[in-house]
């Protein structure tokens, strides 16, 4: 909209509820579970957060299942759990991968 008479140009403002984002820009709430019940912590590293192992501690669940939700852009992502500070895959992810250090990773798909 051009600045006119009408609508002066100090009233012209974006409008907050019109913003347009593409579906990569969009974040979604995965769920992360991961099964060890003798573990003392497990942590979740990945692409989204820079393979940093201390960034994304999980929470013990009384199951014995660790929990963590992560909001996640579209796509795929690369991730492991540390348990105790040991790398292990994620068995109920979608697929396997290798890193760019060619180390075996889990690929969970977000849409």
């Amino acid at each position: 909209m051009k600045p006119t008479e009408e609508f002066p140009m100090d009233t012209l403002h974006a409008n907050p509820h019109s913003t347009t984002y593409s579906t990569r820009e969009m974040t979604k709430p995965v769920n992360f579970y991961c099964a060890a019940p003798r573990a003392k912590s497990v942590t979740l590293a990945g692409d989204f957060n820079d393979w940093d192992p201390a960034s994304l501690p999980m929470e013990r669940r009384v199951d014995g299942w660790w929990f963590l939700q992560v909001p996640l852009t579209h796509g795929h992502h690369q991730y492991r759990f540390l348990v105790d500070g040991r790398s292990m895959l994620d068995p109920r992810a979608t697929g396997v991968a290798r890193n760019e250090r060619e180390e075996e990773v889990s690929l969970v798909a977000v849409s």
